[in-house]
Formats: C-alpha cells, sequence, structure tokens
C-alpha cells in the first residue's frame, strides 16, 4: 500500500463529495450534530419523563396526602368525585376513607406508585428534622469496587458498605473496623459478597462501578434508599458516539454506490494504483471523521464529568472512550462498504445499510445495557467508553476481549468487498445473495483456500455468538439453552459451509462426493483450529456463566475438568464433529441451493445434538 496514493485519493474523494454538499444539506447536518451535543448532557442529567401526567389521583386540596401527588409530575390531581371513578380516575383518595385504586392494570401501577410517592415526600420531611440521628437512625453508604477473584465466603480486604447508628459505626464487608479519622467503630461485622454462590472464582471481568456519571460512584441514604445501579446516563452518553456513525456511513455507502450505478469508478480501476490504495483511500476520509466526532464528544462529556479534573485527566478520558469506539466506526464503515458493493440501487443500499446499522447498533448497546449488573456486558465496546467516563481504568485484556472481535471482522469485510473491487463485478445488476457468493468466491484460489475462509469466519461467529448470549441470558435457562445451542450451530455451520457451497456454485470443484469429503475435512479443519481463538474468552472468565459455557465451552472442549486423556479427547471432539457437519453440507452443495439448505438443517441438528450432549453431561 502506497501513503502517498492513498493520501492523493482521500483529497480527491473529500473534494469531489464537498463539492455536492449543498449548503441546505451541510446545514441539516450541523444542526444536528449541534442538538445531539447539546441535548445528550441534558438528558443524561434529567433522565427521561416519558411517564409525567400519566395517572390521574382524585385528592382534594385540604388533603395531606394533596402535596406528594402535586410534588410527582408522574401524577395529576384531580377533583375526588366518586362519580368519576374508576372511569377518569387511577387513584381516588376520600377524608375519613381507605384509599381505593381502580381494578384494573394501570390502577394497580398508580398505587403501587403513589405508595412510592408518599414514602419519598415522607423521607424529604424527615431530611429536614434538626435530629437526623433521630429521623434515621440506620444510615448506609455503598462504593461499588471491582471484582476481584474473591471465592464465595471470603471477605474482601476493602469496605463495601458502611452501617450509621448512634452509637458508632460497623463495617461490613470486611476490614478491622478503623476509621480513616482514626474514630473506633463498634462492633464488627464481616459479609460474605456473593453468599449463596457456588463458590467458583469471579474471573468474569468488572464492568464499571454504580452511581451517576455526573455524581460519582457512592451511593447513600437510608437502608431504603439504596437500590442496584442503572447506567441511563453513561448509555445515553454513548449514544452520542454511536448516532453520528448513522449518518457518515450513509454518506460512505452513498458514495460506493454512486460510482457503480454511474460506471464513474472505472478511471480508479485503470488508473495505476492497487485496490488496496483505492479502498484505503476512500475510507479514510470518512473514518479521520468518525474520529473527530468522537474526539469532540468525548472532550465535552469529558469536560462535565467530576473524574476528570484538569487538562491531562480530560485528555486521558477522551482518549480512552475513543479509543473504545474506533473498532465500532471501523466496523460501521466495513459493513457499509460491502453494503455498498452489493447492492444495485439507492433503495436497496438504503434497505442494507438500515440492517446493518440495526445490528451493529444493537450489539454495541443491549449488553451495555447492563453495565454494573452482569459481566455480559464486557462483550459491548460501549462498556468500556462507561467505564472511562467514569474514570475506571479498564486492562488490556479488557480491550481485547470487546473489541477483539470487531477488529477482525472489519478486516475481513474489507477484504471481502475488495473481492469484488473489480470491473466484472462492480458494473454489474446482480441479487444481494449472489454479489456475497461472488465476494466468496473471490478469496477461493484453490481447495486450502477453504480452510482459510473457514477460519477467516471466527470472527463473525464470534461476534453471533456474544449477540446470541446477550440477548438470551436474561431468560429462563431452561428456555434459552436449548435456543442458544441451536443458534450457536447454525451460525457455526453456515460459516463453514456457504463458502464452500460458492466454490460449487462458480464450478471451481468437481461435483463429485470425493471432492465434498474433501473441502468438507478442510473447512472443518480450517474452522477447528480459527475457533481456538476463542479461548480468549477463558482469559476474561465469560465462560463461568451459564450460557458463556454452552456458547464456549462446548466449542472449546476447555474447562472441563476430568483427566489429562479424556480432556484431550474433549479438546479434539470438536475436530470430528466440524469435519463431519462440514461435510454433510459439502455433499449437499454439489447438488444444488435446496439440497444445500436441507444438508444445512440436518448439520445444524447434529451439531446442536452434539452441544446438548457436552452441556448436559461434561457441564
Amino acid at each position: 500500500m502506497n501513503p502517498r496514493k492513498v493520501l492523493r485519493i482521500a483529497r480527491w474523494e473529500v473534494s469531489k463529495n464537498a463539492g455536492q454538499l449543498d449548503r441546505r444539506t451541510a446545514a441539516i447536518g450541523l444542526v444536528v450534530l449541534l442538538a445531539v451535543g447539546a441535548l445528550t448532557p441534558m438528558v443524561a442529567s434529567e433522565g427521561v419523563t416519558l411517564d409525567d401526567g400519566i395517572y390521574r389521583v382524585g385528592v382534594s386540596q385540604d388533603s395531606p396526602y394533596y402535596d406528594p401527588v402535586k410534588a410527582d409530575p408522574t401524577f395529576v390531581a384531580v377533583e375526588p368525585n366518586a362519580q368519576h371513578f374508576p372511569e377518569r380516575i387511577d387513584v381516588l383518595v376520600q377524608r375519613g376513607q381507605p384509599i381505593v385504586a381502580a381494578d384494573t392494570p394501570k390502577g394497580k401501577a398508580a398505587l403501587a406508585e403513589f405508595r412510592k410517592t408518599v414514602k419519598r415526600y415522607n423521607d424529604g420531611l424527615m431530611s429536614q428534622e434538626s435530629d437526623q440521628a433521630a429521623a434515621f437512625p440506620v444510615e448506609v453508604s455503598v462504593r461499588y469496587e471491582e471484582q476481584t477473584g474473591l471465592r464465595a465466603g471470603a471477605s474482601g480486604a476493602d469496605s463495601v458498605a458502611t452501617r450509621t447508628t448512634r452509637a458508632g459505626e460497623k463495617r461490613l464487608g470486611g476490614g478491622d473496623g478503623t476509621e480513616s479519622d482514626g474514630s473506633e467503630s463498634g462492633d464488627s461485622a464481616t459479609a460474605s459478597p456473593g453468599a449463596g454462590e457456588t463458590g467458583d472464582p469471579v474471573q468474569a471481568p468488572s464492568v464499571g462501578s454504580g452511581g451517576s456519571l455526573f455524581g460519582g460512584n457512592a451511593r447513600g441514604g437510608t437502608p431504603a434508599d439504596i437500590a442496584p445501579p442503572f447506567p441511563f446516563e453513561s448509555l445515553v452518553l454513548a449514544f452520542a458516539f454511536v448516532l453520528p456513525m448513522n449518518f457518515v456511513i450513509q454518506a460512505y455507502a452513498s458514495t460506493i454506490l454512486d460510482e457503480r450505478v454511474n460506471e464513474r469508478g472505472e478511471l480508479l480501476l485503470v488508473s495505476p494504483v492497487s485496490r488496496g490504495d483505492i479502498i484505503a483511500g476512500k475510507t479514510l476520509p470518512y473514518f479521520l471523521g468518525m474520529v473527530a466526532i468522537a474526539s469532540a464528544t468525548a472532550v465535552g462529556i469529558a469536560v462535565l464529568t467530576p473524574a476528570a479534573e484538569g487538562i491531562a485527566a480530560i485528555a486521558a478520558t477522551a482518549a480512552k472512550s475513543v479509543s473504545a469506539v474506533v473498532p465500532i466506526a471501523l466496523l460501521f464503515l466495513a459493513a457499509s462498504f460491502v453494503g455498498g458493493m452489493f447492492a444495485r440501487s439507492f433503495k436497496e443500499l438504503t434497505f442494507v445499510t438500515v440492517t446493518l446499522s440495526v445490528f451493529l447498533t444493537s450489539y454495541a448497546f443491549v449488553p451495555a445495557i447492563f453495565t454494573n449488573v452482569h459481566p455480559v456486558a464486557a462483550i459491548s465496546p460501549l462498556t468500556l467508553v462507561v467505564k472511562a467516563l467514569r474514570g475506571t481504568a479498564f486492562s488490556l485484556g479488557d480491550y481485547a476481549f470487546s473489541t477483539g472481535p470487531l477488529y477482525l471482522s472489519a478486516g475481513v469485510l474489507f477484504a471481502l468487498g475488495a473481492g469484488v473491487y473489480r470491473e466484472e463485478d462492480m458494473f454489474t445488476q446482480r441479487p444481494v445473495p449472489l454479489k456475497f457468493l461472488d465476494a466468496l468466491d473471490s478469496q477461493i484460489s484453490g481447495r486450502r483456500s477453504i480452510a482459510k475462509v473457514s477460519a477467516l469466519s471466527i470472527p463473525f461467529v464470534f461476534v453471533g455468538e456474544l449477540l446470541a448470549v446477550a440477548l438470551l441470558f436474561a431468560l429462563p435457562v431452561s428456555l434459552s439453552m436449548p435456543v442458544l445451542l441451536v443458534a450457536i450451530a447454525l451460525v457455526e455451520e453456515v460459516a463453514k459451509s456457504v463458502h464452500v457451497y460458492a466454490g460449487f456454485a462458480h464450478s471451481r470443484f468437481e461435483r463429485t462426493f470425493r471432492s465434498a469429503a474433501v473441502l468438507g475435512f478442510l473447512s472443518g479443519l480450517g474452522f477447528f483450529l480459527g475457533e481456538k481463538a476463542t479461548a480468549v474468552a477463558q482469559l476474561v472468565g465469560l465462560p463461568n456463566l451459564e450460557l458463556g459455557q454452552a456458547a464456549f465451552g462446548t466449542v472449546t472442549g476447555l474447562g472441563v475438568e476430568t483427566s489429562p486423556l479424556a480432556l484431550l479427547g474433549l479438546l479434539f471432539a470438536p475436530l470430528a464433529l466440524h469435519t463431519v457437519t462440514a461435510t454433510i453440507t459439502a455433499a449437499g452443495a454439489t447438488r444444488d441451493r435446496n439440497w444445500y439448505a436441507g444438508t444445512l438443517v440436518a448439520a445444524t441438528l447434529l451439531h446442536a445434538v452434539y452441544n446438548l450432549t457436552v452441556v448436559s453431561f461434561l457441564g
């Protein structure tokens, strides 16, 4: 790759598109970016208000319940007219009579929210008392700590929570009971972190500290005030990084398709530059634009966060955030490049890019929702953004686990699109599935390349399995486990067989069973060798989750406590499985598309039975 040629193509790309951008489009884009930048901190600090005025409470102004209802925007206070209950009133408060709610789901929800509102109001009145020790005899302060690999039942060295009473202070979660100011506490007590668990080491990566992004990671108050953390503010801020990417990839994919439809890309193809130089030069301006927008967003947010004090801290926080966003940007661009190379029209391109955007955004956001709640959040790079914005460090292993599959997937997608960046493919009108087969066929140069393509499919398999775990882990295990095993089997069988089918569809191989057996063995072998990279999941502890064990333990054969001989057999059992199932699908691919689909279903069921056996009998 020639840097000088790449930069020249990048300058040409910028000048060409800048000339086509009218003032109206530029103004709309600028307004959208300014709105995102202005509203994101506001929404993050204020929260959502979708439930304002959702419930109607019949209460008179002289009632002691009127002030709590009036202070809560969730309710609308109306006259307590019994004739309007329950048609127009959800909760009715009448003097001398019990409080009643409409016998509907909305009425029951309104009554539950009404009780919470009254309790919060009473707590607010108590907080104004001069004798706080009498008003709140028990005060709890909670500080969220990183997981340190302690076994269940073992006490930690650092304080997890403190309980303050009139008599003194008791330390919970270990420690010597001595406060930092030199005062001695009363009786000491220890709590077992994770008590009631199985006793396995906590190896999953920690996913950050609790608390508000703008308020630090400490929580305190009465016992009733302590609630599980939910990173709403952090997710809203992280969303600011991804939203502008959707605008950039639309422009990027459109310029790729424009050159194909108008056949202007032929000028670059006949120029003395390589396909790699062309693709890198056309992609570079959009990538730098994404990085610039992410950097500006990160700096703007870091300035508002208490975790970043000083220019050096702000710069470090922004750099960590951008480093976590870069692989997402690359994957967005790579997927858009492939979409631009496959689509036949701008209408079809819109469908492809929107589908890819929804899928990639889901992959980034669904796991990040469970930050501070579940280790599955480590799947998403946005979890690293949340940690960076809160001033929480993350290790290189955490970074590799969250971003590695995205880097690899982006590289493979660019290679796949480059395979059809040639005259015989760029200017032909073929459906997207056929273009996909053409791209796979361009990566096949012989039988040995079948193993290479199978190995290169591992990043997509890894991403698909991680997304399946993220989507299913919250469901009951009895329901999620069978669905997950079938989903894993289907993803892997498609990855092992679709390029073999592409080879037969383009008449690269003889349509004989012997050829199918050889190609099936090579595909299974390449996939087996490539999937050992998923052992990185063992390093960060995801297989300690029940669905993680099902997703990765069955394909790696690792983590089974048994004799070395049995462990060796289990390690190579997937090799036999992959070669057999790949041979089955290859045999179907020698016939036609219907035969291939039928053998794919059979191979998926066989693979699912194998996974179920491993999970059921070997754990």
